[in-house]
């Protein structure tokens, strides 16, 4: 379980492909702090550590991760939000957030506006994933609140921390980004469906 405020950025030091699963080396500050099998999100992806060493860390992405998310066209050098599972009892400065990843997006907008910035993402409606405004969602494992929310698109605002302490800087429209939509939502949604009698 996460919260969806990033911790740190880490830098994308060796990909190797194994039958079909990538093995992702992450360089990063948080490499001296973590345990094997601990789980950290990579762009809102839950992985577990798999191993470690001074300053990098290994996970695995398996196939259907690599099919759902933006993993598979990780480069090396490519900056990935960084975000370790929530301790208990620790405040949720974000909202809920697992980590499973729902569908991708695709940056379609980027406005500056007044010393923050406004991202646009357009997303495939056919999954019948929903976003409201004054809602949460996840960008890249990023929490945020849902502006000029429409039927397959959605805005996010950006204030200058986030921008600067996530790869948001990086951004370009095209883009691919991964979405984890509001886990209360879903559940909501998926009751709605239901022919309650």
């Amino acid at each position: 379980m996460f919260t969806g405020i990033i911790e740190n950025l880490g830098r994308v030091a060796n990909l190797k492909s194994d039958q079909g699963n990538l093995h992702v080396t992450i360089e990063s500050e948080l490499a001296s702090e973590l345990k094997i099998d601990q789980s950290v999100a990579h762009n809102g992806v839950c992985l577990t550590v798999v191993s470690i060493s001074e300053n990098t860390y290994t996970v695995t992405a398996i196939q259907e991760t690599l099919n759902k998310t933006n993993l598979g066209s990780l480069k090396t050098d490519d900056l990935v939000n960084l975000e370790r599972a929530m301790l208990l009892g620790d405040r949720l400065d974000g909202h809920i957030v697992q980590g499973h990843v729902d569908q991708t997006a695709t940056c379609i907008d980027i406005k500056e506006t007044s010393g923050s910035w406004l991202f646009t993402f357009e997303y495939n409606q056919d999954l019948n994933n929903i976003t409201i405004e004054k809602g949460s969602i996840t960008v890249n494992g990023t929490s945020l609140t849902v502006v000029n929310s429409k039927r397959n698109q959605f805005s996010v605002a950006i204030i200058p921390y986030t921008f600067e302490h996530t790869n948001f800087k990086y951004f370009k429209i095209g883009d691919a980004v991964n979405l984890e939509f509001d886990v209360l939502g879903k559940y909501v949604k998926r009751l709605l469906e239901f022919d309650i009698k």
